[in-house]
């Protein structure tokens, strides 16, 4: 796992020159951290096309980040995109394209939490026959991997120097590795994200690999967005830490401008971060037994980078 960081809280600082003059196509971008995002990354030097399905908030706040940041061609644009809409996203990255040129990042974040219970206990043999809506794992899974998948074409366009740094990051929440009890569709979909990252990250970076793009992936903890009415009350009284939305997309900016990051997995609590792959990895043997470790270490080296599995 290239690059990664073990057993620590991650505290590397954004350098003055890390997103400066860089293009970071971004889904979700007009409201919580992706609007904090697309505020921040422009702060710092980047040029921002964002993408949601909220158009009106989403251009007010390419308009104001435009007002603040008077350039040309402008340093924040908007178009309405729906990640569960292959099209749609394409068209995100074409006009990223038309307007800068080319794509140095690309950041999926869109995302929706639970809606209804599809384990209601009031369900009956009747009931049943309905099946659930699908929208939470659309726009949270099958959204985020269109997204990956264009991106991981539209990075390596117009780029002469194949070593230049490109990267996907991938937006999950601890729910994509901690139990979320009634979150059942939101914590499946943001299980998958994190998965998709983890096949990722050696199929699509290093020098062997035609697409030599950086992979990670960010899940926040309680986070004070519109997801969390219900909870935040609570939370707060038990005095237990939070993040703001720009405190997560300060950590998001970091991870895009940090060239040693890939297959990273970061925890964001209480604006601070710490990277979970390393533990996991260093400490299999113990949670899995050294023997079965080793026998699946070894299974890992003949599986290499995962290239032989649709042959």
């Amino acid at each position: 796992m290239a690059g990664s960081v073990s057993m620590a809280q991650y505290t590397k600082a954004l350098t003055p020159d890390s997103l400066k003059d860089k293009v970071i196509v971004l889904t979700g971008g007009a409201n919580g951290i992706g609007a904090s995002l697309v505020v921040y990354a422009v702060q710092n030097g980047a040029s921002v096309c964002f993408g949601d399905v909220n158009t009106e908030t989403g251009e007010e706040i390419a308009g104001t980040v435009n007002a603040a940041s008077p350039s040309s061609p402008p340093r924040a644009v908007f178009v309405r995109t729906d990640v569960t809409s292959y099209d749609s996203v394409l068209g995100l990255f074409n006009k990223a394209m038309d307007v800068y040129g080319r794509v140095d990042h690309a950041v999926a974040g869109a995302g929706i939490v639970e809606t209804g219970n599809i384990f209601d206990p009031a369900l009956d043999m009747e009931s049943i026959r309905e099946p659930p809506p699908t929208k939470v794992l659309d726009v949270n899974l099958l959204g985020c991997l269109y997204t990956a998948r264009i991106a991981a074409v539209y990075l390596r366009q117009n780029r002469p120097d194949p070593n230049s740094d490109r990267s996907i990051l991938l937006v999950s929440s601890v729910a994509g590795f901690k139990e979320s009890p009634g979150l059942f569709v939101y914590q499946a979909s943001k299980h998958g994200v994190l998965g998709l990252m983890r096949a990722m990250r050696l199929y699509t970076y290093g020098s062997s690999s035609v697409h030599n793009i950086r992979v990670n992936c960010i899940c926040p903890w309680m986070t004070t967005t519109g997801m969390v009415k219900g909870v935040q009350d609570s939370w707060i009284k038990a005095g237990l830490p939070m993040n703001s939305a720009m405190d997560v997309a300060m950590v998001t900016a970091r991870v895009l401008g940090d060239r040693e990051l890939n297959g990273t997995s970061m925890y964001v609590e209480g604006g601070r971060a710490w990277e979970i792959e390393g533990s996991l990895d260093r400490l299999e043997p113990m949670w899995l037994g050294e023997s079965p470790s080793e026998s699946l270490a070894r299974g890992q080296e003949v599986l290499g980078k995962g290239m032989d599995w649709t042959k």
